[in-house]
């Protein structure tokens, strides 16, 4: 029970409308919430179920103007997402009307069974950044029929932050002069996280698609990337991947 305020003010603060949540971002710096559950590999069935029972129930009592996006990374992470406008977005609480029409005893329970599956969770922010991400057809966290993610987080210390920006922009402007068909968004931490770092995110219909077309661009790309790319890592201090899918069957869409 110890969580259940936690993880309702979670809900309450992060979510807005989807059509914010998937259309063009005409910000460059677009700021999203994420919360982050490690469930413990017991315990994914279990989540998977809570979370559609909880979906389930705001479709019920008809909630408004509370939409999120879900991704599951392979190595049972959940990720709840929501853009988010200004720090007046966290002092909503949407949630309220669903506990009204549930009842405290029923909202309560639904989070309690959510509690069971992880003993650690958190939440921060990250920054979409227009100018470094390349998506020729327009910036979107929407695309459609390319579920399947992957995550490549280059971590830099303070120092690095400026030359590691600068050698990120050199490479998309490679992309772009060689017409490369993998496109990329790029994020960089905000509020919440520990140490600073950039997110590169690539969306793809499957792995394979995936490393086809990742082989297809190093080629593509040809000695110029590699050298940009030897370039870029030298202030890299830490380069970690994540691979995982976006759960639409997770997420939850209000009615309009």
């Amino acid at each position: 029970m110890k969580n259940v305020n936690l993880i309702t003010l979670f809900f309450a603060i992060v979510i807005l409308q989807t059509s914010d949540l998937f259309a063009q971002s005409s910000n460059a710096n677009q700021a999203f919430w994420v919360h982050e559950d490690q469930v413990k590999p017991s315990m994914i069935k279990e989540y998977e179920a809570v979370t559609k029972d909880f979906i389930a129930q705001c479709k019920k009592h008809d909630l408004k103007d509370s939409d999120w996006s879900t991704a599951s990374i392979d190595d049972g992470t959940y990720l709840s997402i929501s853009p988010i406008n200004n720090m007046a977005d966290f002092d909503k609480n949407t949630m309220a009307p669903l506990a009204e029409k549930m009842g405290e005893e029923e909202f309560t329970k639904i989070f309690s069974r959510f509690n069971k599956c992880y003993d650690s969770h958190r939440d921060y922010v990250v920054h979409l950044i227009s100018d470094m991400s390349y998506m020729p057809g327009g910036l979107t966290t929407n695309t459609l029929g390319e579920d399947y993610r992957k995550w490549h987080f280059f971590h830099v210390t303070p120092e690095n932050v400026a030359n590691l920006r600068t050698k990120m922009k050199e490479i998309k402007s490679l992309y772009e002069k060689k017409d490369a068909k993998q496109h990329f968004r790029v994020y960089r931490n905000g509020f919440g996280n520990p140490g600073d770092y950039y997110l590169v995110v690539i969306s793809a219909k499957d792995a394979q698609s995936y490393a086809k077309t990742s082989q297809e661009t190093d080629i593509l790309l040809g000695e110029e990337g590699e050298k940009l790319f030897d370039e870029m890592l030298k202030y890299v201090y830490r380069y970690e991947s994540k691979t995982g899918r976006m759960r639409p069957d997770l997420e939850y869409v209000s009615k309009k």
